[in-house]
């Protein structure tokens, strides 16, 4: 790939920038702190990628997903996920007309730009398994007829780490389909004051909506179009085949704790994923510090651990830090 002028692309990046900021803007009137998941639920809103959501109850995840859609002028629809939830509750069904002696389609929830899957592992697996021709085919069939989501159309969906009753795990081939997975941690103490003040205090300024569907889909061709030098191309491709061969990366000692590497969805998610970063950082370019921070959200979830790892206690992410640190960087 030839490298363009840089400078020209820089200037086009940081043109586009305002509407990123007016996004935080908005975001920031609802949600107190929580930096690293409103960046990468834009990330995910720049590449046309679902996001899952992990963390504990009260940590703003639905409020941060809502505040997002919100500041769009577009469709949004939000579904509590609940084991007795049926697939037309999601997706749609057919229905008689009596007088007319024929069927119609009513369309579900899942028609809608942006939908919240809200602990989404509460849904049994028909509901997951219509969600996921949703996720990855971008349609949906209602009876004999396949009807396309309109763009952009991204899945945002929350689960609750610590409730295992009631719940359904998410299989391999869903969780793939996610471009990333975040965990969502505690505010800090400075931040947990502020949200006191804020939710007990005078009444909060409503979102304004700041950005349109077709200036969403424009972004979404310009991240594209920022340069990745092959040295960064080379490296993406390394890391994503160390979770495979580590061996061949000096990873020796991972060999044995590595039941399934990251498939090629993860290179391509990973490659978007650091252009996006790098555009919300007004550069026109790819560096490898962009593919490193985005890298573990990547790649958390698309590396299946053994049991010699789960006897010995190490998780994927541990896993993913030693592969970030194993291979080289350009």
């Amino acid at each position: 790939m030839q490298a363009p002028d840089l400078s020209e692309l820089n200037e086009r990046i940081k043109s586009e920038g305002p509407f990123i900021d007016a996004i935080f803007g908005e975001i920031a009137k609802i949600v107190v702190g929580q930096k690293y998941m409103i960046e990468r639920l834009i990330i995910g809103l720049l590449c046309d990628g679902h996001i899952l959501l992990e963390g504990v109850p009260g940590l703003a995840k639905t409020t941060a997903v809502q505040a997002l859609a919100n500041t769009i002028d577009a469709s949004f629809k939000r579904l509590q996920f609940t084991p007795d939830l049926l697939p037309a509750d999601l997706i749609g069904t057919l229905i008689y007309d009596q007088r007319e002696s024929q069927f119609y389609v009513k369309k579900g929830p899942i028609f809608a730009n942006i939908v919240l899957a809200d602990e989404i592992n509460r849904a049994p697996a028909k509901v997951q398994s219509a969600l996921l021709e949703a996720m990855q085919e971008r349609q949906v069939t209602i009876g004999d007829e396949t009807h396309p989501l309109d763009p952009p159309f991204i899945v945002l969906a929350t689960q609750n780490p610590i409730e295992q009753e009631g719940t359904y795990p998410l299989p391999e081939a869903q969780v793939d389909r996610f471009m990333l997975k975040l965990h969502v941690t505690y505010p800090s103490r400075t931040e947990e004051l502020e949200i006191l003040r804020r939710m007990t205090g005078e009444d909060i300024p409503p979102i304004q909506q700041v950005i349109s569907p077709e200036k969403i889909i424009h972004l979404q061709a310009v991240v594209r179009e920022l340069y990745m030098d092959e040295k960064i191309e080379n490296y993406i491709v390394d890391l994503v085949c160390a979770t495979r061969e580590p061996s061949k990366y000096q990873l020796d000692n991972l060999a044995d704790l590595i039941e399934y590497g990251a498939s090629p969805r993860a290179t391509i998610f990973l490659a978007m994923a650091a252009r996006a970063r790098a555009f919300l950082r007004h550069r026109g370019y790819v560096t490898p510090e962009d593919v490193h921070a985005i890298g573990m959200d990547v790649l958390r979830h698309r590396i299946i651990v053994s049991y010699e790892a789960e006897a010995e206690g190490i998780d994927s992410e541990q896993i993913v830090k030693q592969i970030f640190d194993g291979v080289e960087v350009p």
